[in-house]
């Protein structure tokens, strides 16, 4: 892959049809520096389209009279302060990664959405189907209703990319159509940036705006090496500062869509921290590197492997990783049933070992429930916790009991500060060993209720009158 630099206060563009085949180098004549992007935007662009979503949302006038039954007798339901129904529309950029009609958008664009439209670059429109919705990685796989066949872009090996690779973003910022912005690979592996749970994103200064979200971001063979996601901003606008979910990872999501598994994903079976300063010290390293093992659940992947608390791990396969996120990441993409190495660190010596990546089980049967009634839970969902509800809701590895996975707006639990994660310990004494028990215990007209939940580690007690 040619990679080209820049020279100062100029911008230098390389486009040759055998780039792929050309070596790395700075621009040597006056000719090569006035070479075009256009041939590759050609290449590119038909591939990458306009998403538009649609949903309804009911919302209630102000009226203070509206719960009143003098009220509701003359106006009804449609009548002053009723609910009403009110249309939002979003706009985002999508990519066609397969000729069928595969489109992959972000999450966010079409989220509760219930018409999505796709327009192409020509302005040809397509009414399209939500096939896969995954908010975990902030993806979304649409199919356009449409038998034909669709200019559809290749999937590029995201981990071949460089910091300084140069790279196209193709979108449609803030609804004014397709646009095409260039820049470079800022930085790989950006962790933190708070946009999903698989927390590893390309950095490019290639200009994302509003709009861009689900884009197409590419390399100069014309092939996808991310989709455009997030901007770092305080404006609104661009500030050079862009991330963009690598290939790899939407690969396995188109995947699990298109072949109808869904998205399954990987589970090591142990705890992860990040490596301080301190802790670095303490491990005798000269600086922090590599992820610990701080819990390893039995019969776990992790257990297989030979794993043990206190092992830094410091590569998957033949990639370094400095944090839980990373990590999950490298886990996540090497696909279920397959196996890799991992070079660790223990008692400051250097070991491998082979980890199978595996589905998370569910021990127990999830046994989901909706609490109504007078409970202080009323409102809430709760589910008997497992390895893999517990991968789900994003929790720490080898909790069990009974879990809130849901709270409804405007609920007694909502109003009474249950959150999503806590989990159920006690009702007046009783354990809550299962979503069967807090049921009945719920049914129950206690003029007191003593509650223990446990949150992010914490046990909370209260009392709280019936």
């Amino acid at each position: 892959m040619r990679v080209c630099r820049f020279i100062p206060f100029m911008f230098v563009a390389f486009v040759l049809s055998h780039v792929a085949q050309a070596a790395d180098k700075v621009p040597s004549s006056k000719m090569e520096m006035q070479l075009s992007f256009a041939p590759l935007v050609e290449q590119t662009a038909p591939s990458v389209v306009n998403v538009y979503a649609t949903k309804k949302v009911r919302s209630r006038g102000r009226s203070p009279f509206f719960d009143d039954p003098f009220f509701q007798r003359f106006f009804g339901n449609n009548g002053f302060g009723a609910p009403r129904e009110r249309v939002e529309r979003s706009l985002g950029s999508g990519v066609i990664v397969g000729e069928e009609g595969v489109v992959v958008t972000n999450h966010h664009v079409i989220e509760g959405a219930t018409d999505i439209h796709v327009a192409l670059a020509n302005r040809q429109e397509f009414d399209a189907e939500l096939v896969l919705a995954d908010e975990k990685t902030d993806l979304a796989i649409l199919k356009i209703k449409e038998q034909r066949k669709f200019p559809a872009l290749s999937f590029a090996n995201s981990d071949d990319l460089r910091v300084g690779d140069l790279v196209l973003a193709i979108g449609n910022p803030f609804g004014v159509g397709q646009t095409v912005t260039s820049g470079i690979v800022s930085a790989l592996a950006r962790t933190q940036v708070g946009v999903s749970d698989y927390q590893f994103f390309i950095q490019t200064d290639a200009a994302i705006n509003p709009g861009n979200s689900g884009g197409a971001l590419v390399n100069m063979r014309g092939e996808l090496v991310g989709v455009n996601t997030a901007i770092f901003s305080r404006s609104g606008g661009s500030n050079g500062i862009g991330f963009a979910i690598p290939a790899n990872m939407v690969r396995l999501v188109t995947e699990g869509a298109v072949s109808g598994n869904g998205v399954q994903r990987a589970w090591l079976g142990a705890q992860l921290q990040a490596v301080t300063s301190d802790i670095a010290e303490g491990l005798g390293l000269e600086r922090p590197q590599g992820v610990l093992i701080t819990e390893i659940v039995a019969k776990g992947p992790a257990a297989d492997a030979g794993l043990r608390i206190g092992d830094l791990i410091l590569k998957v396969g033949v990639h370094d990783v400095n944090s839980p996120d990373g990590f999950g990441y490298r886990l996540a993409t090497i696909g279920l049933g397959q196996s890799v190495d991992l070079t660790i660190l223990r008692h400051g010596k250097m070991q491998t070992l082979r980890l199978r990546a595996d589905v998370a089980p569910e021990t127990v049967p999830r046994d989901g429930r909706l609490i109504k009634g007078y409970s202080p839970f009323s409102g809430a969902r709760v589910l008997n916790l497992s390895p893999a509800v517990a991968q789900e809701l994003g929790m720490a590895t080898g909790l069990e009991g009974v879990v809130v996975s849901e709270v409804t707006r405007g609920s007694q639990a909502a109003r009474l500060g249950v959150r999503k994660g806590d989990i159920v310990r006690k009702i007046n004494g009783e354990v809550v060993t299962s979503t069967k028990v807090l049921e009945i215990l719920s049914k129950q007209d206690f003029r007191i209720w003593r509650l223990e939940v446990e949150r992010d580690g914490q046990l909370i007690r209260t009392a709280i009158s019936g």
